[in-house]
């Protein structure tokens, strides 16, 4: 996925220690997630839509 975009760690990471998990998440036309411990690797993307409903589910 292409763009640039401000990334945020999830306060459910685990603090910024190396062997936390780590789950980042960046707000723009889609909603992206990715593993902070490889930020080169995969990316999932998400409607904005759906991204509400499942921070509405939880």
């Amino acid at each position: 996925m292409t763009g640039n975009c401000t990334w945020r760690k999830s306060t459910y990471s685990g603090g910024d220690s190396v062997d936390s998990d780590c789950v980042e998440v960046a707000f723009a036309q889609a909603v992206r997630v990715r593993d902070s411990k490889n930020t080169a690797g995969p990316e999932l993307e998400f409607s904005v839509e759906a991204w509400q409903g499942f921070i509405e589910a939880r």
